[in-house]
Formats: structure tokens, C-alpha cells, sequence
């Protein structure tokens, strides 16, 4: 018997499919939860061929495949369960191509599972932002000195653990999703910010160098990424898979995941990795040359497509520029304009949880808007914008409307790392209700498209 028709097998046997609740599987057995266990007709189960025996053990039927065969049967038996077994040549075709639409919604799957997290390192990061800035802590009469380093280092643990780990989140979901084995993922996630390798974020600000591999190979870590995570995640799925497929059940545990990690780290570090480091290279010039365009032009563009940095994970480089701008006068340029994407976000979002009518999206938009209004925008961008698309086009133009005013008014920051709603706090002095305008416009406009025309009441996720 073939792997599917072992599935078939212990499906029929186990009562069919209206008696399956779920099923997982661990390293040798096939772990199914049934409505009636005394459906199941066990010995006939056990006298399946390559099922080495069976038994029941906290409320699941635990057929015993050993190592390897057992990722394979479960691959076969859970299109079986989800009503979905037909020979890839009668699946619609729209299925079997890879759309572009398709695509990014695969993409914002990935991110499901990940938003509230996101959503709370939102909520902390606004909060600590509030509580620590001179002028807030002043109407109580304390000063930034006053505040404790046990409870700074405190609130750092809950804002910086989901973003410094992002990509062993992203890595796990990715696995999930490609059909590859989650823990697998996260180990492969933990490796891209090892502590052995330069962080990112030091890097983006000059204070570390890249690792240089062969001479002219330059490897980072990969902190607060999305992007390369992604990417090496799909891959090293399909590596697990392939090698699954043709590594003997008895060498299956031993050889797969050792394959898998060391290959999908080879191709993140010496492949994947440097060619993003470049591309931040050329972000940061590109930058650079758009603010010093005239008439608000640069304000424009950047507050337009400067969203899309976030999803290619090579935003870090931009902390060098704002370093230095306010080590050159005391005045960050970029914050005023990249904080309007951030509103802009806010605001579609926003449309589509009021203007929706199902319970799901409004579940997961309302958080995601508040937390882009705080200057988290993952939730909102991976868990709604950018898998409806339209929304996503109309936070790009509000951010870019909102950009613009901002490059004509000439808002510059006191610092750097706030925006949004906590970003108030870097503008307090004649500039705060010119900021406050420009956040507004960016939000109105962004809300108005979607409302009007980027966003249907009745469209799902």
C-alpha cells in the first residue's frame, strides 16, 4: 500500500470522516480525535500494512507509522478530513497557478497567528513612549533620571522580545503554512538573530560592522525582519518536504531536520542575507536623495512608498540616516513624513473594521488600527491592508498627501523611534499642531479612499 491508501485506510476504519474531530502527529505516531471511539475498528486498523500498532492514550487514537512515514501518511490524510481529495488535474484551475493576488494573501496567512503579538508590543511600546518622556513625567515633577533601570529594562523585555525574535515567528508560521514541520521553522527563525551575528540594528546605525564571509560576502542578523524570514521560511519548508519524500522512514529523524536547518541557514546567511544588506544600502542613498527634493516632492514619494520598507524587512538602515540628522542640528526630518504612513495605515483600517460586516475582520482590524496609530503597523498591514490590496493602495496615497504637507511645513523631529500617536512627544513645541495637522490629513484621506472606494462591506479576508 501506497502512503494515500493507508490514509484512506485508516480513515475508513477509524469510523470516516464525519467521526475525525482533528489529527496531528509526533515524531512516529498519527494522532486522531474522534466523536465515537467505539467506531473505530482497531484491530483492523492494526493489521494495516507498514502500521506497526495502535492504541488510545489521553482521548486520541494513536496509530504507531514509525519516523518519516508517519509525516507522510498525515500529509495524505488531512486533505481526506478536509473534504479535498481529487487528483491535482481536477483541482480548478485557479488553484494551481500562483496569482499575484494569491500570493499576498498567503502572504498576510503567514501573519494571522502573529498580530497579537504585534498588537501588545504595539500597545507597550506607546505606553513606555508616554511614561518616560521628559514633559509627561514633568507634571508630576520627575525627570527621565528619576525613573528606575530595573523598570526600564522591565518595559524593554516586553517592547523589543517580539520584534528581536520577529523572524523565528515569521520562520514558524511559514512552515506552517508550506506544508514543513513549525519547530523546524522556529529553530531555523532563532538561528537568523543568533547572538553570534552583528544585530541589525547596530549595524543600521553604524555601531557594529557586518560578518564578512569569503572575502565579499557581508552577513547580519536578521532582527525585526520580515522579508528574508518569509523567504527563507517557504524555502526551507520545501526542502523538508523534498527531503521527506525521498530520505529512508528509518534515517527520516535523523537526517531531515539536520538537512533542512543547515541548508536553509547556509541559503539565508550566504545568499538571502547579503543580498538585502545591498539593497538597504541603496535604500539609505534613495532616501537621502528624496528629501533633498524641492517643493514637497520628496515628502511625497517617501510618505507614499516608504510603507514598503517594512515588508522587504530593510527599514533598519534608516536609523543610521535619523542618527544622523540629529547628530548633525538636533532635528530629525524623516520621523514627520514616515509617521503619516504609519496614521495612514491607521485609517484604512479603521474604514474596513466599521464599514465591514463580518465578525472575523472586525476582530482583527479594530486592534490593528489602534496599534498603527501607536506607530505599529505589521498588524494592520500583514493581517488586513496588504491582503485586500485596495486599502493598502489608499493608505499609500493618504501617507503620501500626509508626507507632502509635512515636507512643505518643514516638521522635523526631537528624536527618533516614536511616531503616531506617541510621536506627539517629539514635536512639543511650535511644531505640535502642525503635526498634528498633517497626521490628520494623512488619516482623513486614507479613511475617505477606503471608505468610498477601496474596501466592499461584505469582502472577506
Amino acid at each position: 500500500m501506497n502512503n494515500k491508501e493507508i490514509a484512506k485506510k485508516i480513515l475508513e476504519l477509524v469510523g470516516g470522516n464525519e467521526n475525525v474531530q482533528s489529527v496531528t502527529h509526533c515524531a512516529t505516531r498519527l494522532r486522531i480525535i474522534t466523536n465515537d471511539k467505539d467506531k473505530i475498528d482497531i484491530k483492523a486498523v492494526e493489521d494495516i500494512d507498514k502500521v506497526k500498532g495502535s492504541f488510545f492514550n489521553s482521548g486520541q487514537y494513536q496509530v504507531i507509522l514509525g519516523t518519516g512515514l508517519v509525516n507522510k501518511v498525515y500529509d495524505e490524510f488531512v486533505p481526506l478530513i478536509d473534504g479535498s481529495d481529487k487528483p491535482s488535474d481536477q483541482q480548478p484551475a485557479e488553484k494551481q497557478k500562483m496569482t499575484f493576488q494569491r500570493a499576498i494573501r498567503i502572504f498576510g496567512d503567514v501573519f494571522v497567528p502573529i498580530i497579537p503579538v504585534l498588537v501588545a508590543t504595539g500597545l507597550f511600546m506607546g505606553l513606555r513612549g508616554l511614561f518616560t518622556q521628559e514633559a509627561v513625567l514633568g507634571v508630576i515633577g520627575l525627570t527621565p533620571a528619576d525613573i528606575p533601570q530595573q523598570f526600564l529594562m522591565f518595559t524593554q523585555i516586553l517592547t523589543d522580545t517580539a520584534f528581536a525574535f520577529l523572524p523565528a515567528l515569521v520562520a514558524w508560521s511559514t512552515f506552517r503554512i508550506f506544508g514543513g514541520t513549525p519547530i523546524l521553522g522556529i529553530v531555523l527563525g532563532l538561528m537568523l538573530v543568533s547572538s553570534v551575528l552583528p544585530n541589525a540594528y547596530e549595524v543600521g546605525q553604524q555601531a557594529a560592522e557586518p560578518m564578512v564571509f569569503f572575502g565579499f560576502i557581508k552577513v547580519v542578523g536578521y532582527q525585526g525582519s520580515v522579508l528574508p524570514a518569509f523567504v527563507t521560511g517557504i524555502l526551507g519548508s520545501k526542502i523538508e518536504v523534498f527531503l521527506r519524500k525521498r530520505i529512508p522512514d528509518s534515517l527520516d529523524l535523523i537526517l531531515t531536520p539536520f538537512l533542512t536547518l543547515l541548508t536553509g541557514l547556509i541559503l539565508a546567511l550566504f545568499i538571502i542575507g547579503p543580498i538585502f544588506h545591498e539593497v538597504e544600502i541603496g535604500v539609505l542613498h534613495a532616501v537621502e536623495f528624496l528629501l533633498n527634493l524641492p517643493l514637497g516632492i520628496g515628502g511625497l514619494i517617501y510618505g507614499s512608498f516608504g510603507q514598503l520598507l517594512g515588508i522587504f524587512g530593510i527599514h533598519h538602515i534608516l536609523n543610521f540616516l535619523e542618527i544622523s540628522m540629529l547628530g548633525q542640528d538636533g532635528w530629525n526630518y524623516l520621523n514627520p513624513i514616515g509617521t503619516c504612513g504609519n496614521i495612514a495605515q491607521a485609517g484604512a483600517v479603521l474604514a474596513v473594521a466599521i464599514k465591514s460586516v463580518s465578525p472575523k475582520m472586525k476582530q482583527i482590524a479594530y486592534p490593528s488600527a489602534l496599534s498603527a496609530a501607536l506607530g505599529i503597523t505589521e498588524p494592520a498591514i500583514f493581517g488586513v491592508t496588504l491582503r485586500l490590496i485596495k486599502p493598502y493602495i489608499m493608505s499609500m496615497i493618504g501617507g503620501g498627501v500626509g508626507g507632502f504637507l509635512a515636507s512643505i511645513l518643514q516638521l522635523k523631529a526631537t528624536g527618533m523611534a516614536l511616531t503616531g500617536i506617541p510621536g506627539t512627544l517629539l514635536y512639543l513645541n511650535e511644531q505640535l499642531p502642525f503635526y498634528i495637522l498633517v497626521n490628520l490629513v494623512a488619516f482623513g484621506v486614507s479613511f475617505g479612499l477606503t471608505w468610498t472606494f477601496g474596501y466592499k462591506k461584505d469582502q472577506e479576508l
